[in-house]
């Protein structure tokens, strides 16, 4: 087979971990890999750590508008086809109104249009695990229906990505889709097994090690001293409600009981999910004795950002940009497969958990 570069486009970019994880995937003979052609996000941030990382600093080809508003017909050739449809009304943490969120429901649709307007050999698309329950699982057959209306065979699959060698319990539903013609000629993708990487230290305490001294976004923030004698009751892997004899003026009185809130990582287990946003508590804590809440770039190295990858925008933006991308080296993991896949080279694989 001779060499060739995929030509990726992508909706909903994020920050660039699709991006980094695709341009650092090859085919086991290394005559397949991925290049960036272009992408789009709505938030300017986003788009400079994107156009910073992905692009060496050239934004021509990454589009910084609302996808409502791109003109999908003037985007360059592409050849692949990668996006993350915003999830938010799909996750577990928000409302859970899926197709029927007058904001977000729809947004997926546009990923058809490219996939209409381009017929890409092959598509990765990205979403939180509620996506398959939101409208009773009726939304998500209707996603699976568009895309295989699109002129593709799907192989939709939840992925644990703690299964490989990603140091944190992040469960998302990934579709790769490989257009119907050539699934007929038998190009036909499997879901890579995890059993490569079940000797991988995966530990919060190896993913936080050794972070150089100049690593961008590793600012430590100070907190307050009332939250300081509050996280001082909390034991490594507990959160506030599990907190022994916590006194009165610290105790957290809310509704709802989220496990997340002040919750310190256990260092000998993996991270639990980073997350783009939340109040008081939700901002990951460290389980040494320091009483702090993880730095942006202990956020990013739990996402399996490299160090040298830089956010832009203030403290919230990062966070909400790390909180909000893609395991770069989990979905490089199913790049790889894919490239293998059009190489026609095996690869240890399972059966996929969603294609019923």
């Amino acid at each position: 087979m001779k060499k060739k570069k995929f030509r990726l486009g992508e909706l909903f970019c994020g920050p660039g971990g699709i991006a980094c994880g695709a341009h650092n995937a090859h085919s086991q003979d290394g005559k397949l890999t991925i290049e960036h052609a272009w992408a789009s996000d709505f938030d300017p941030d986003t788009c400079l750590t994107y156009a910073h990382n992905i692009c060496g600093g050239d934004n021509s080809s990454v589009y910084c508008e609302d996808v409502r508003e791109l003109n999908i017909d003037a985007l360059a050739e592409i050849d692949a086809f990668a996006y993350g449809f915003p999830c938010n009304s799909f996750s577990n943490v928000g409302e859970h109104e899926g197709l029927d969120n007058e904001k977000f429901g729809q947004l997926y649709t546009y990923g058809i249009k490219v996939l209409k307007r381009f017929q890409p050999d092959w598509f990765l698309a990205e979403n939180v695990s509620g996506l398959k329950s939101a409208g009773s699982g009726d939304h998500f057959k209707q996603i699976l229906a568009d895309m295989e209306d699109a002129g593709y065979a799907l192989v939709p699959h939840m992925y644990k990505f703690e299964l490989y060698g990603v140091p944190q319990t992040r469960h998302r539903i990934i579709i790769v889709g490989i257009r119907k013609d050539l699934d007929a000629k038998g190009i036909k993708f499997h879901v890579p097994s995890p059993e490569p990487y079940k000797e991988c230290d995966i530990t919060a305490q190896t993913a936080l090690s050794n972070i150089p001294a100049d690593a961008p976004n590793n600012e430590i923030r100070q907190l307050q001293e009332k939250v300081k004698r509050r996280l001082s009751y909390i034991k490594p892997g507990e959160n506030v409600w599990q907190a022994q004899d916590l006194p009165e003026e610290l105790k957290i009185r809310t509704r709802t009981k989220i496990s997340q809130i002040y919750r310190k990582l256990d260092p000998a287990k993996p991270s639990y999910t980073v997350t783009a946003a939340g109040g008081g508590g939700t901002f990951m804590y460290h389980w040494s004795d320091e009483q702090r809440e993880l730095t942006n770039r202990e956020r990013a190295r739990i996402q399996t950002f490299p160090d040298d990858f830089e956010f832009f925008g203030k403290y919230s933006s990062v966070r909400k940009q790390i909180g909000m991308a893609v395991p770069p080296e989990g979905v490089k993991i199913i790049f790889n497969a894919i490239l293998d896949t059009f190489a026609g080279i095996d690869y240890p694989h399972i059966d996929a958990t969603m294609n019923e």
